[in-house]
């Protein structure tokens, strides 16, 4: 990979971790936390995923702690949402844009630095989509929240699977810089599309809105008939 490519791309990874600081501070706001818990989940939204790639490769410290610039980028994230109300559309829009891209990059990054541990295809890119999701995960899930790529997105982890396919053919055929172009481009292509034309994945069978009130109520049902 050239230098200027290189650069390049720690860009938009960096833009990707000041993207999802704002985003976890905007969930803080929401939630009316201090400016601790502003900090708390900026931090985990932007470094989440790339320490847990880290730990799981366990080839050194996370690069999130040996590059201050990562740690900047969070905080910096966490101090501009808590100093600035994000209700407008075009703001949610840009940041929405930003993140798109940098889901492709991180997916790209994850799935790279796996095949460069020895891993296979699968877990490579297994991790590449863990590096793409996983901050955004962990805040949901930090927050008592159900995972937003549970379902209900617009494709999210399905373009972090992509972008991450599409790294781990082009770096196998011998393009790592291509593959990371790619990736990027591709999971903004797919992210964007599918928030515009309302893409989601399908639903289990057969759960219409009467099965599932079934389905909420059977437990309920089982506990009243064991008292009894």
């Amino acid at each position: 990979m050239d230098i200027q490519a290189e650069v390049v791309f720690d860009l938009v990874d960096l833009l990707g971790v000041l993207t999802n600081g704002i985003l976890g501070g905007v969930v803080a706001r929401q939630l009316r936390m201090d400016l601790v818990g502003f900090v708390v989940l900026a931090i985990v939204s932007g470094l989440g995923g790339g320490m847990l790639r880290d730990t799981l490769l366990q080839q050194g410290f996370p690069v999130a702690l040996t590059n201050p610039a990562y740690l900047t980028s969070a905080l910096a994230g966490a101090l501009i949402a808590y100093l600035l109300v994000f209700d407008s559309k075009w703001t949610f829009r840009a940041l929405f844009v930003a993140d798109c891209l940098s889901v492709g990059c991180w997916a790209a990054t994850g799935t790279v630095k796996a095949l460069g541990a020895g891993l296979a295809w699968p877990p490579a890119i297994l991790l590449g989509v863990v590096t793409a999701v996983g901050g955004g995960m962990i805040r949901d899930i930090a927050v008592g929240r159900q995972p937003a790529i549970f379902g209900g997105n617009t494709l999210y982890a399905t373009s972090a699977l992509l972008a991450s396919a599409l790294m781990a053919l082009l770096s196998e055929l011998g393009h790592p810089t291509w593959g990371m172009a790619g990736a990027i481009v591709l999971s903004a292509v797919v992210s964007v599309s599918a928030r515009r034309f309302g893409w989601r994945l399908p639903g289990p069978a057969n759960l219409s809105p009467s099965a599932l009130r079934k389905l909420r109520l059977r437990p309920v049902l089982g506990r009243r008939t064991r008292r009894e």
